[in-house]
């Protein structure tokens, strides 16, 4: 199920929103620590963003140009303003789609699968906390800082991102792998990891991959 963070400092709308896209088969979140914001929001990892312009410490558009820098986590933005000066302004900040209050829930839907679908089907870029992931070219970026991974490093490091927080034993990785034509045994495997941990340790992330005894991995 994907997730959709909700960013609006209205705790009605908030809840209205929460159990409309609950009904909807989305898992819903709701965005607590306006102060620092992009933390929160990079912290969660959300497949898509409900983002109002006027919050707390620091705009909509303000966010969402700062978010840019380094997520690109889908971002449709909520007003109440009815301004082409605002909907220009955010587009050009980054945002995905733009919709005003007050609106029809059915057309909201409509444009959140429609968003979704448009950048699942055309991104090869993904996140992982602060980090931006292109798939096609095996490269994670933090900041102006690139890795480069193997075709082995990143189908693991994709299956483990796949399951986040979740266990994922030996068997599970080296499957995953061979349905990519990538033979390796169980040697193998452990230098893959061993070389991921590595370069995901050179870009600040000593303990993201662990190791469950017995059982497998688990990303945190």
């Amino acid at each position: 199920m994907q997730k959709i963070l909700i960013i609006e400092d209205e705790e009605i709308i908030c809840n209205e929103l929460s159990a409309l896209l609950e009904n909807s088969g989305y898992i819903p979140l709701i965005l607590k620590n306006f102060k620092d914001a992009k933390t929160e929001i990079l912290k969660l990892n959300p497949d898509l963003i409900l983002l109002d312009i006027n919050i707390p410490y620091m705009n909509g558009e303000l966010l969402l140009r700062d978010l840019r820098k380094s997520s690109n986590i889908p971002v449709i933005m909520v007003t109440s303003k009815n301004s082409e000066t605002d909907e220009v302004l955010s587009m050009s900040y980054g945002a995905d789609d733009y919709i005003t209050k007050p609106y029809n829930p059915n057309i909201l839907l409509l444009r959140i699968f429609a968003v979704l679908k448009r950048t699942t089907t055309n991104s090869d870029v993904i996140n992982y906390k602060d980090l931006v992931i292109n798939m096609q070219k095996g490269i994670i970026k933090k900041d102006h800082k690139e890795i480069i991974l193997t075709k082995n490093e990143m189908i693991i490091f994709n299956y483990l991102l796949n399951h986040q927080n979740k266990i994922v034993s030996r068997d599970e990785l080296m499957t995953d792998l061979w349905n990519n034509n990538e033979y390796v045994n169980d040697n193998a495997l452990t230098v893959n990891i061993s070389r991921l941990r590595t370069k995901l340790k050179d870009i600040g992330y000593d303990d993201a991959i662990q190791t469950r005894k017995g059982i497998g991995y688990i990303l945190l």
